[in-house]
C-alpha cells in the first residue's frame, strides 16, 4: 500500500506566516497612521487658539468692512441708493467696466489654453522663460504695468508717432483699457490650467490620434472636458481681478469722465468729492460681484467634489 507523500517541512509555519502576512500589514500601516495623527495632533486649548485667531482675522479684516460698505452705501436709504447706481456717469462706468471684462477675459481663456498645453504637453526651448513670463504680473505693480502701456503708446511714446498718423488711440481710450486689464489678468487661467494639465498626462490625447481624431477634435473631446473645472476656476478669478483693477487702469485711462471711468476708478472719483453715499453704493455693487463669484466658485468646488465622491463609490 502506497504512502501519501511526507507534508513540505514547515508546511503550517509557511501557511500562518501566509495568512497573518497581510494581518501585520495592516497593524503596521494603522499605527504609522495613528503616529501620524499624534504627530499632528494638537491639544484643545491649542486647536481653539488657532480657530479664534482665524475667525478673529476674518472677522475683523473682512466681515466688518464688507457689513460697513452696504451700511454705508444704504446710509440715506434705498431710494438715494438706486439713483446713485442709475447716475449716467455711474452707469456709464459699470457698462465699461463690463464691457473690459468681455474681451479680456477670452482673450485670457485663449492665451490660458494655449500656454498650458504648450508648457503641460511640450518641451522646448524657452519653456521656463514662458512660465516665467507668466507669472511677471504677479511681480510687477499694476502701476508700472501702466506706465508701461504709456510709454509704448501715447502720444509721446514708442509708437505714438505711428499711432497719431493713423488716428489710432490707445492711451487714454477703451483699447488701452484692455490692454492694461488683460496684461494684470492674464496669469490666472494659465496658472490654474498648468497643474491640471500636468497630472492628467498626455496618454487620452494619444490614445484618441492613434484612434484617428484630429488634433481638434482631441482638444475639443478629450483635453477641454479633462480640465473643464480649472478652466471655469480660472474664468472666475480673471473676471474678478478684472472688473476690481485699479492702479493700471487708473494711469492709462486718463479718468476722463463718462468715457473712460471704470467702476473702481468712479469710486475713487466719487469719493474724493465727498460724495461718499454714491462712492459706497457703488462699492457694494463691486463688492456683491465678488460675493457672487465666491458663492459659483464655492458651488463648483462642492460639484466637483461630490462628482469625484460618487466616482470613487462606483
Amino acid at each position: 500500500m502506497a504512502t501519501p507523500p511526507p507534508d513540505p517541512p514547515h508546511s503550517d509555519s509557511l501557511t500562518s506566516k501566509a495568512e497573518s502576512a497581510p494581518t501585520l500589514q495592516r497593524n503596521r500601516r494603522d499605527s504609522a497612521n495613528e503616529k501620524s495623527r499624534r504627530g499632528t495632533e494638537e491639544s484643545p486649548l491649542v486647536k481653539w487658539v488657532l480657530i479664534s485667531v482665524a475667525m478673529g482675522f476674518s472677522i475683523i479684516f473682512l466681515f466688518v468692512p464688507l457689513v460697513n460698505v452696504f451700511a454705508q452705501a444704504l446710509a440715506k436709504g434705498f431710494a438715494y441708493y438706486w439713483n446713485s447706481l442709475g447716475h449716467p456717469d455711474s452707469w456709464a462706468a459699470i457698462r465699461l467696466t463690463l464691457l473690459v471684462a468681455v474681451i479680456s477675459v477670452p482673450l485670457n481663456v485663449v492665451f490660458g489654453l494655449a500656454a498650458a498645453w504648450a508648457i503641460a504637453k511640450f518641451e522646448f526651448r524657452g519653456k521656463s522663460l514662458l512660465i516665467t513670463l507668466i507669472d511677471l504680473p504677479f511681480s510687477v505693480s499694476p502701476v508700472v504695468a501702466g506706465l508701461m502701456f504709456v510709454v509704448l503708446f501715447g502720444l509721446q511714446g514708442f509708437f505714438g508717432g505711428w499711432l497719431r498718423d493713423h488716428d489710432i488711440k490707445i492711451i487714454f481710450a477703451v483699447p488701452g483699457i484692455v490692454l492694461a486689464t488683460t496684461f494684470v489678468t492674464f496669469p490666472f487661467v494659465a496658472r490654474e490650467l498648468i497643474p491640471v494639465m500636468q497630472s492628467t498626462g498626455s496618454e487620452q490625447e494619444q490614445a484618441a490620434l492613434t484612434l484617428g481624431a484630429s488634433g481638434w477634435q482631441t482638444f475639443w473631446h478629450v483635453t477641454l472636458p479633462s480640465v473643464k473645472w480649472g478652466l471655469v476656476y480660472g474664468i472666475i478669478l480673471c473676471n474678478a481681478r478684472a472688473m476690481g483693477e485699479f492702479g493700471a487702469v487708473s494711469v492709462v485711462s486718463g479718468h476722463i469722465t463718462g468715457l473712460t471711468d471704470t467702476m473702481p476708478l468712479r469710486i475713487e472719483k466719487l469719493y474724493n468729492e465727498y460724495n461718499a453715499p454714491a462712492a459706497f453704493a457703488l462699492a457694494s455693487l463691486l463688492a456683491l460681484l465678488a460675493l457672487l463669484t465666491l458663492a459659483l466658485k464655492t458651488f463648483l468646488e462642492w460639484k466637483q467634489k461630490r462628482q469625484h465622491d460618487r466616482a470613487q463609490n462606483h
